[in-house]
């Protein structure tokens, strides 16, 4: 699996794709991007006077990119990996806002009976850090459903 193959295989389509493009992926180690379209829906709320991106947004980019396309790569899936998000601790340290570009790196912390936990940052079209933390998660298993 490479980093050129791997968008196809996530479980999103637009208008929840948070990916544009994986820049570098080797073992340990993920840098993505995408752009939050300036005309998206979310904006047009939050807030009235100035749209941001809201964090849950940004936390979700960093998972698509730094926690199930980096999987994606680790697993080596030939097949759409349902993925989820089990944990996440971001903290925020400036605003983003709509049409700009954000980098997602994030760098493997432990992968052990399933679960992937990443260290995340999530960087302006500047390199300014906008955020940063750690995502966790884990296959998503269908066959324990009632």
């Amino acid at each position: 699996m490479n980093r050129k193959n791997i968008i196809p295989h996530l479980p999103y389509d637009k208008p929840f794709l948070f990916v544009d493009k994986i820049i570098e992926i080797k073992q340990g180690y993920i840098k993505g991007q995408y752009t939050f379209p300036k005309e998206a829906e979310f904006y047009k709320g939050h807030f009235k006077q100035r749209s941001v991106t809201p964090g849950v947004l940004l936390t979700e980019c960093a998972a698509q990119i730094g926690l199930v396309c980096y999987a994606i790569f680790k697993i080596n899936s030939e097949e759409q990996l349902e993925f989820g998000m089990t944990s996440a601790e971001m903290e925020f340290l400036a605003p983003h806002f709509p049409g700009e570009m954000v980098t997602v790196e994030a760098e493997e912390i432990y992968h052990r009976f399933g679960k992937l936990k990443m260290g995340v940052k999530i960087l302006d079209h500047n390199g300014k850090l906008l955020a940063k933390g750690q995502i966790a998660g884990m296959p998503v298993n269908y066959n324990n459903e009632k």
